[in-house]
């Protein structure tokens, strides 16, 4: 009896033990659209107030996809050098930056933060702004998102650039996420998670740079700004519940021009994964930079605008050519 006992009083403690650690609501937060900049637009798209920018007047449109934990900062150092030549367009991804976020009953209609809905937004967005077509380039779980796209809406797609894209990781297959998300003790504490996750931003810029001493004070605050936003943790965790594992099988049917780049040392995508998703799309063409980790825009800007703007020219040249010659 006494061995049933304290059977019971541990099994307690497991079920119910969670439930007793409270989750209040984050101090000091406000509305993401009162953290605004001086090139900050803002549309409303289904339940989301999408947070973009956009600059230049050239062709193709470009459209920027940030990666876990990034917005729009992340492409602050090849922005306006792209923007000379083409139209380029960066926004928050729902969950992060600037944009929105909408929880409970709100997203019962249409949940921002699956990647099928997030795809949907990027492009009603690309309607918004009247991109019939636009090169995507996407970073870490942006680069997911644009082939994503590419997939789902070919015909809207002149080219891909990947950018350390984190397609084959998949916490799902891990224990221990496994348990946070498919039990109501572990989505109890999400919240809490996401915020031990983010809070120490300084650590994973740490391991997304090859050469941590090039964040200064203004890069993290940079990266430091999303935090203050209403309900970033709840947003965040609802992100991480609507993760689910990319089909790889798909990548042989990419036919779209794509270019797949890595830093030498990224620590988050290791490089051996972007050899391989150069491998595993048709025709695609890779580039590695060296002494350079996992945000090579940021890091390495130089040498990322020397790759990506003639690869976007050549598309330019046969998207016009065949504009000419439609037969």
């Amino acid at each position: 009896m006494k061995i049933l006992l304290i059977g019971a009083a541990v099994l307690a403690v497991i079920l119910l033990g969670p439930f007793l650690i409270p989750v209040p609501d984050l101090k000091g937060t406000v509305d993401p659209s009162l953290l605004a900049e001086e090139d900050s637009l803002f549309v409303r798209l289904e339940n989301v107030n999408v947070h973009y920018k956009v600059s230049g007047e050239g062709f193709p449109p470009v459209v920027l996809l940030h990666g876990f934990g990034a917005s729009t900062f992340s492409w602050r150092e090849v922005f306006s050098p792209l923007a000379d030549r083409f139209t380029v367009m960066a926004f928050d991804r729902p969950g992060f930056g600037l944009t929105s976020r909408p929880l409970g009953e709100e997203i019962k209609g249409f949940n921002p933060y699956t990647q099928e809905n997030q795809v949907e937004l990027t492009v009603k967005l690309m309607d918004h702004l009247g991109f019939e077509k636009a090169v995507l380039i996407g970073n870490s779980a942006g680069g997911l998102t644009a082939l994503e796209i590419a997939i789902a809406h070919p015909e809207r797609v002149i080219g891909l650039v990947m950018v350390d894209a984190a397609v084959y990781t998949n916490d799902g297959d891990n224990l221990f996420f496994k348990l946070l998300t498919s039990t109501p003790q572990g989505r109890h504490l999400g919240p809490l998670v996401s915020r031990l996750f983010l809070n120490d931003a300084r650590s994973l810029l740490d391991l997304a740079w090859h050469d941590p001493s090039k964040i200064t004070p203004e890069i993290l605050e940079g990266y430091e700004k999303p935090l203050k936003a209403n309900d970033w943790d709840r947003a965040l965790w609802e992100l991480t519940l609507a993760r689910r594992k990319f089909d790889v099988s798909k990548l042989g049917n990419i036919d779209i021009p794509t270019l797949v780049l890595s830093g030498d040392d990224d620590r988050i995508v290791p490089v051996e994964d972007s050899v391989r998703l150069a491998r595993e799309i048709p025709n695609a063409v890779l580039h590695i930079f060296p002494d350079t980790g996992h945000v090579p825009q940021e890091e390495n800007p130089q040498e990322f605008l020397e790759v990506v703007l003639p690869f976007i020219e050549s598309l330019s040249l046969i998207e016009r050519s065949e504009d000419r010659n439609p037969d």
